[in-house]
């Protein structure tokens, strides 16, 4: 679940959403729903509707490589291979000839590690066997006032040096939920950031429910953001000439973005999204456009009743998948290896609360194929291609683990 921030004067109209927090409050991240599928019953001639998934096709073993991770959040190899994994409480971690670095690598920013915040995703740059620069994406504050930050830093050794705050949102917000935060480099050496809407109502921003600032250019939050390699703005974004739009949005719309990927061979970007209760999405994303929340969404409030009624409008992106009841989506991998032939060119989407790994196929025209179900049993917080054509996983538990896929 995530946490409800009741620090607001306006509590009263909201008491419904506090009395279902404090009865189910079992997870920072999600409430734990089915992961059973049912199809929503608007915009079927638009957007695929998640049934029940098949089985696997191939076969493959899950083999357990590392243990002892607390809560990991993401993963990036070195050149070396070498593995570079955040836990969230705070901590980048190495992984060197197959097992772990007991010592953590020192010099990472102080975080806010309370709720959904923390330290979260990892990055090289795309040159990094020349400059080794190491970016981190991070919550940052109190609980009262925090931001998602985004930080770069040289590594040497298992130390992180000239660590230097490149880009942060622009506006504080209270609370502990929806810090976005996975980062993509495109191929022209941009950097993509997606940042979340700040967190469900009762959480307010001047005046109004935070999430509202997902469909206001002028703000940061329930964007993905596109940067230079040092932090400032590329000249090309598509509101950098709009003076009405904060020039480093790339699009907008998005409630709590968690997996982000990037096709080489179709130059498509994709996103995997947090719905509030249900309405998960698996986005195809472009520059300049607008993902709908929370004005068209799947999506119901946690205390029950829908959040709009509009499930598509004109002017806005329909999602390309739904997941309902939600899986919520975490780490999103597109995979070009070698090792699973019959899986090349397929999306895989991590599950927190279905426990599980989805292969999505589409077809050139963007609709679905298929959708099968790896079964993991734990919560999946990351899933990434190794530079061996292996997928791997990352659980979210105290007692996380990093696992790989090998073909059986």
């Amino acid at each position: 679940m995530r946490y409800i921030s009741l620090t607001h004067s306006k509590i009263m109209p909201y008491l419904g959403i506090c009395l279902f927090a404090i009865a189910g409050c079992v997870s920072s991240l999600d409430l734990p729903k089915s992961a059973n599928e049912q199809t929503p019953q608007a915009s079927q001639d638009k957007t695929s509707q998640a049934k029940t998934p098949q089985a696997p096709s191939g076969r493959y073993r899950q083999v357990e490589l590392i243990s002892g991770l607390e809560n990991p959040w993401s993963m990036v190899w070195l050149p070396n291979r070498s593995i570079l994994i955040t836990e969230r409480p705070g901590r980048l971690r190495m992984v060197r000839d197959g097992k772990l670095d007991p010592n953590p690598v020192a010099g990472v920013p102080p975080v806010l590690a309370s709720g959904q915040g923390g330290l979260l995703d990892v990055s090289l740059h795309p040159k990094f066997a020349d400059n080794r620069f190491v970016y981190l994406t991070y919550a940052h504050g109190t609980r009262d006032a925090n931001r998602t930050r985004v930080a770069r830093g040289t590594l040497d050794g298992m130390t992180l040096r000239d660590v230097k705050v490149i880009f942060e949102v622009s506006q504080s917000k209270s609370g502990t939920q929806h810090f976005g935060s996975r980062m993509l480099w495109l191929p022209d050496g941009t950097l993509l950031v997606a940042i979340g809407d700040g967190g469900n109502p009762p959480v307010e921003l001047e005046g109004d429910l935070i999430r509202k600032q997902a469909q206001n250019l002028q703000s940061h939050l329930g964007k993905i953001v596109r940067l230079n390699d040092d932090g400032s703005i590329p000249q090309d974004n598509p509101f950098r000439q709009n003076k009405d739009a904060n020039p480093a949005i790339w699009s907008y719309g998005h409630r709590n973005i968690q997996g982000l990927t990037y096709d080489p061979k179709l130059k498509q970007v994709w996103a995997s999204e947090h719905g509030a209760f249900g309405g998960d999405e698996l986005n195809l994303v472009r520059a300049g456009k607008n993902y709908g929340w929370p004005v068209v969404t799947f999506s119901r409030e946690y205390f029950g009743p829908e959040i709009t009624t509009e499930r598509s409008r004109a002017g806005m992106e329909d999602a390309k998948l739904v997941w309902t009841p939600a899986t919520a989506p975490s780490g999103l991998a597109f995979y070009n290896g070698d090792r699973f032939p019959q899986w090349q060119g397929n999306l895989f989407a991590g599950g927190l609360v279905s426990r599980d790994i989805r292969r999505i196929e589409f077809d050139q025209e963007g609709k679905l194929v298929k959708q099968e179900t790896i079964a993991i049993g734990k919560r999946v917080r990351d899933v990434r291609q190794g530079p061996d054509g292996l997928l791997y996983v990352l659980t979210d538990e105290s007692n996380g683990q990093l696992l790989r896929l090998e073909p059986d």
